[in-house]
C-alpha cells in the first residue's frame, strides 16, 4: 500500500486512479483549489485528513475515512462509490453522499443539506445527521 504522510494537495485530481493508497494526516486544501483528488480509485485508508475541495471521492471503491473533517465547501463529497466505512468524521458539505452502496457511518457529525440521495444499504450508528431535501 503506498502511504502518504503530512502532507497537502490543491492540484485537480492529486491521486486520480490510485490504488491501495494510505493517507495520514493529509490535507486537501490550497490555492490551485483543485477538484476530484482520489477519482476513480479504490483501497483507500484515510486517517486524519482535511478535506476543503470538492468532490474527493467520486466512483471509489473500498474507502475508509476516519477521524478526518470534509469542510462545508468539500461539496459532493462521496458520490458514485460502493463498500464506504466513515467513522469519527464531520462531513459538513453540501450532498456529502449521493447514488453510494454498501455504506457504514460510525460515531460522525453529519451536516449536509441534500444528503444521502439514491443510496442503498446504508447503517448509521451513534451519528448525528442534519440535513434538508432540495425542491
Amino acid at each position: 500500500m503506498e502511504e502518504y504522510r503530512e502532507q497537502t494537495f490543491d492540484e485537480e485530481r492529486a491521486l486520480y486512479g490510485k490504488t491501495g493508497v494510505k493517507l495520514i494526516d493529509c490535507r486537501f486544501d490550497g490555492p490551485a483549489d483543485g477538484e476530484s483528488a482520489l477519482k476513480e480509485s479504490r483501497d483507500i485508508e484515510v486517517q486524519d485528513c482535511f478535506f476543503n475541495l470538492r468532490y474527493p471521492f467520486w466512483h471509489d471503491e473500498s474507502v475508509q475515512i476516519k477521524k478526518s473533517e470534509l469542510t462545508e465547501l468539500c461539496r459532493a463529497a462521496l458520490w458514485y462509490s460502493t463498500d464506504i466505512h466513515i467513522a469519527d468524521t464531520k462531513l459538513h458539505g453540501i450532498k456529502a453522499l449521493r447514488e453510494c452502496a454498501d455504506v457504514t457511518i460510525e460515531n460522525a457529525d453529519v451536516i449536509s443539506p441534500e444528503f444521502g440521495w439514491s443510496v442503498k444499504n446504508i447503517r448509521m450508528k451513534n451519528t448525528n445527521v442534519h440535513f434538508t431535501c432540495g425542491a
